[in-house]
């Protein structure tokens, strides 16, 4: 058994083909991610990966729909999105599959 903590992942991203990472994959990414309020991602698309974004807590913005707890978001290739935390928000978001650079801005 190993152990490990999630500020020491990049970004909240712990599984994946990156480094750091607690546990690599081709497969998948996994992070946790923390937003306070007002922090804002540009528009954006993966033209490989799949996207589903978890809102576990807080409230969000994505392509002008508003989201809280429980919501989840499926973004497919080539369907881009933007994201603004309205509240201080807690994501849990998964990638299929783990392709380095497969983040394009739009």
């Amino acid at each position: 058994m190993r152990f490990h903590r999630l500020a020491d992942m990049t970004k909240g991203w712990f599984v994946g083909a990156f480094e750091p990472v607690v546990l690599r994959s081709e497969a998948a990414e996994v992070a946790v991610k923390t937003y306070p309020a007002g922090t804002v991602e540009g528009r954006h698309l993966h033209k490989v990966a799949s996207e589903v974004t978890v809102i576990v807590s807080g409230r969000a913005r994505m392509n002008d729909a508003t989201l809280g707890p429980g919501d989840i978001v499926l973004i497919e290739p080539g369907e881009a999105t933007d994201f603004e935390a309205l509240t201080d928000v807690t994501t849990v978001v998964v990638k299929t599959p783990s392709v380095a650079g497969d983040k394009y801005g739009c």
